[in-house]
């Protein structure tokens, strides 16, 4: 496990490269006092593997702890994706270790209202699926805040919770995750001190972020039933846990910014034995992380030193190169200078680093065989359109290998515009009547009758799978590529037909790894997007890495490119290839291509504007900033990480 305690490094099994690890991580050597200014105990953990152990751990000693002394453990649980992993932990330790819950008492957070304790959306219904069902736990020993009472009863039922919750003697270990308004539980903005189990009306942001597991905002309840800030807050100890640099913004404000009643988080400061587990995504906006000179001595390896003059570049809005002793001793970075022997030799150096990142199509790879692995259909050209594009120009061997259908994207009233096409093709062309009719009509009886949420028929999941294929393809023809040049691999994991999604197994390592040893790639492109909303970027590149391990060929270059959320910052940076203007055109005409994507995505996460839009933005803006910066100026430009 890598656990970093008063801001000591560790590498091994973090899920990244060194080049991520230090980009997202931080150098980290700073001693205790630089996390001063932390209101919270706060540890950044490798990543969301370790945290699950330890948080895990941490729950197990307890449980043994109570049963040893004759008592019993009293647990406060959360629901969503953020604890899955803690949960998974636990029921390994049951089976594999003898980890017993007979002697456990649980109480959830929270549930939404109105919702029926079976709903596939239910946190009832989610605690027994992803943890209860798999241990020894009493079901009377089991609390969860009831959606389906009646609205006169809730005051009641509520008051009963909390009476509960007293009566078995307290919670010993309240988990919890968090959410971008800084909720926990779902006590959002405006949730006192002194709040206790109630009814709330759930922020526009909240709902928001439940819209892909509901299939659309409309579907997201309103209101919930949750514990009040009061009674988390008298937990013996409590574990927040945070991942996804999604994160990393309301992270930094809940540890290091004053209580607050619009951030509820800001709440656990009062707490004792609070404990915040980020991930490296999720803590690198701690200043112990992103600006250690600003708070500690700092040992300045090389990326450090590019990284913090880059920082100031844009603090005192002057280009590297024009960066003054003035500028670094204003900014504590005098220390800086000295190693350097003066500003001028300190700027040159970082203004040569940036400047020998840039790769055009002349100095990118020729003759070689590739594979660019898209976790969704359209991936590859909204996040890596322009490479693509050269590395097609400069003869390498492209394959690009959709790791999944993207099935669960593409909004029923698709479905029924392609059923519509098929019969009027029919129509005109006396194709196979007979079947066609058949099939078509279970089709629009399905969507009929089908409710939000629903899983999608058989038949329905295969034409939304094809609509999504045929996309692709119309979208890798704008790059030069052809059908020939495409491979869907349609990994099992992504085939539950929901939002969630099972875990990676052997036979989605087996599908790359046998692709992998078939092709023999000398370089592969890898989502290494940490923004995903639904995880599936993150999935597909462990099934990625474990086929790596099995592989019979030597390994091939890793290009990490990122997804439709963020890019690379120009100090993480391996490689910055800058986009002409009729480059990024036909970029997003290939994105024009996926059109069950255009317009309004099912899954847009928190950005409002279509893929095309921020593709634009974010490429226009990584070229800018090198421009600010004092380098080359370009139309646009991609960011890779190379391991």
């Amino acid at each position: 496990m890598n656990e970093q305690v008063a801001g000591a490094p560790g590498d091994a099994g973090s899920g990244h490269t060194a080049r991520e690890r230090s980009a997202l991580r931080g150098p980290l050597q700073v001693g205790s006092h630089g996390r001063a200014n932390e209101h919270i105990h706060t540890l950044v953990v490798g990543d969301h593997a370790d945290i699950a152990r330890l948080v895990a751990a941490r729950v197990a000693s307890i449980i043994n702890e109570r049963a040893a002394a004759g008592g019993r453990a009293v647990l406060g649980l959360a629901t969503g994706s953020t604890p899955i992993g803690v949960y998974r932990e636990l029921i390994r330790l049951h089976r594999e270790e003898g980890l017993s819950f007979a002697n456990v008492v649980t109480f959830n957070l929270d549930e939404y209202y109105p919702m029926a304790p079976d709903n596939m959306h239910s946190y009832h219904r989610f605690m027994w699926e992803n943890l209860f069902d798999h241990v020894d736990i009493p079901h009377e020993q089991v609390h969860i805040l009831p959606g389906n009472v009646p609205r006169e009863e809730v005051e009641e039922v509520c008051a009963r919770y909390e009476a509960e919750i007293v009566r078995a003697g307290g919670i010993d270990f309240q988990l919890l995750g968090i959410g971008k308004t800084g909720h926990i539980g779902f006590n959002e903005p405006g949730s006192g001190a002194e709040s206790r189990t109630r009814l709330v009306h759930l922020d526009a942001i909240t709902r928001r972020d439940a819209a892909a597991d509901f299939f659309g905002e409309d579907f997201v309840p309103r209101e919930a039933l949750t514990m009040g800030v009061a009674t988390i807050l008298e937990a013996r100890e409590i574990a927040l846990i945070a991942t996804g640099e999604h994160k990393a913004a309301i992270v930094k404000r809940a540890v290091e910014g004053e209580i607050n009643l619009e951030i509820a988080a800001t709440f656990l400061q009062r707490h004792a034995q609070a404990t915040i587990y980020a991930d490296h995504s999720a803590g690198a906006e701690l200043t112990r992380i992103a600006t250690p000179w600003l708070v500690d001595e700092v040992t300045w390896t090389e990326e450090l030193k590019v990284r913090a003059v880059v920082w100031l570049s844009q603090q005192t809005t002057r280009a590297i190169l024009k960066l003054t002793q003035r500028d670094y001793a204003e900014h504590g970075m005098s220390s800086l200078v000295a190693r350097a022997g003066s500003p001028g030799a300190l700027n040159g150096e970082v203004f040569n680093a940036l400047g020998a990142k840039i790769r055009g199509k002349s100095k990118l790879p020729r003759g070689k065989r590739t594979i660019c692995f898209s976790p969704h259909p359209d991936d590859d050209v909204i996040s890596m359109g322009g490479i693509l594009r050269k590395f097609v120009q400069n003869e390498n061997e492209m394959l690009v290998a959709y790791m999944t259908s993207g099935n669960i994207a593409v909004f029923d009233h698709d479905v029924r515009r392609y059923v519509d096409f098929l019969r009027r093709l029919e129509q005109d062309r006396g194709l196979g009547r007979r079947a066609l009719d058949s099939m078509a009509d279970r089709v629009i009886a399905f969507l009929d009758t089908k409710r939000p949420g629903d899983v999608d028929s058989p038949e329905v999941q295969d034409i939304k799978r094809i609509i999504r294929e045929s996309e692709a393809v119309a979208g890798i023809e704008v790059m030069g590529l052809s059908r020939d040049n495409a491979c869907f691999l349609n990994l099992p994991f992504y085939q539950t037909g929901l939002v969630k999604k099972d875990p990676i197994g052997p036979a989605d390592v087996a599908i790359v790894r046998d692709l992998l040893n078939e092709h023999r790639p000398e370089i592969i492109f890898v989502a290494g997007d940490l923004s995903d909303p639904h995880g599936t970027h993150r999935m597909c590149k462990e099934a990625i890495d474990a086929a790596m391990t099995q592989i019979d060929f030597p390994k091939p270059e890793v290009w990490l490119y990122r997804g439709a959320w963020q890019e690379w910052s120009v100090t993480d940076a391996t490689w910055l290839v800058p986009m002409s203007q009729e480059e990024l055109r036909l970029k997003i005409q290939a994105i024009f291509k996926h059109q069950s994507q255009k317009d309004s995505a099912p899954f847009p996460g928190q950005d409002d504007r279509e893929f095309w839009q921020r593709v634009d933005a974010r490429n226009k803006d990584t070229a800018n900033l090198l421009d600010r910066l004092g380098l080359a100026e370009y139309f646009a430009m991609e960011a890779y990480v190379v391991e």
